[in-house]
Order: structure tokens, then sequence, then C-alpha cells
């Protein structure tokens, strides 16, 4: 897991844990230029994290991040 996932897992998990969607959203679509519907898939999954650690969030938002290349 690389550490830029990991610091940008901390910030959404923050936002998240103070039930700031909008912010959240802000955040996923200025600084990671992920679309609306990604960005409801990525805050969906982590709402749904039994255990929400830096590092479940970033293997989330690393899961988004990667392009298929076919």
């Amino acid at each position: 897991m690389s550490a830029m996932f990991r610091c940008q897992a901390r910030c959404l998990n923050q936002m998240i844990d103070a039930k700031n969607e909008t912010q959240a959203h802000i955040y996923l679509e200025q600084l990671l230029l992920f679309p609306v519907d990604i960005q409801d898939k990525i805050i969906e999954e982590i709402s749904h994290l039994s255990n929400c650690s830096s590092d479940a969030v970033a293997s989330i938002i690393g899961h988004y991040s990667i392009m298929d290349l076919k």
C-alpha cells in the first residue's frame, strides 16, 4: 500500500467519521479526480467497513485508482 493512499485514506476517514459527506465528495473530486459515481461507491464501501482503518480505506481508494489496461 502506498504512503500516498494511506495519507489520503486518513483524510477521507476523518471526513466520513465527522459525517461530512459533502467535504468527502469535494476531496475525492478535486484532489483525486474521481467522478461523482465513483465517489459514491468509495464512500459507500468505506461506510460498510467493520474495521475502518487507514489501510482498509487506502485499499478501497487504490482499487478505484487503478485503471484496467486491456
